[in-house]
């Protein structure tokens, strides 16, 4: 059984930093891509980022908002993704998602939600002014 789940998320103020975890059970992390996803009150879930097996297809990919400020990485052996996120704003404000791509390089669209196949639960994200 595929699952997804992130944790790491909480209450920070603006300027500070959080790691998210996105860790994952029941398919061999080493064959997928893996991307971060959003969802601020009455807003649409927003791609935040992907990450392929390797950096072949030119990713990681990232949304031009949280570029310079938010890294993706891999681990797995530990069969983890992490979303490490600095430099946090208020607009950062949100649910976050990790989502497993149905191939194992995300492609040029990496925020369109359709391509991937599997979905955590979402972990509040919350950066005070």
């Amino acid at each position: 059984q595929v699952q997804l789940v992130e944790s790491g998320g909480g209450l920070v103020q603006s300027g500070g930093s959080l790691r998210l975890s996105c860790e994952t059970s029941g398919f061999t992390l080493d064959d997928y891509g893996i991307g971060w996803f959003r969802q601020a009150p009455g807003k649409e879930r927003e791609g935040v980022t992907c990450i392929s097996i390797d950096s072949s297809d030119g990713s990681p990919y990232y949304v031009d908002s949280v570029k310079g400020r938010f890294t993706i990485s891999r681990d797995n052996a530990n069969r983890t993704v992490y979303l490490q996120m600095n430099s946090l704003k208020p607009e950062d404000t949100a649910v976050y998602y990790c989502a497993r791509d149905r191939g194992p390089y995300c492609s040029g669209s990496y925020d369109y939600a359709g391509w991937y196949d599997h979905w955590g639960t979402g972990i509040q994200v919350t950066v005070s002014s």
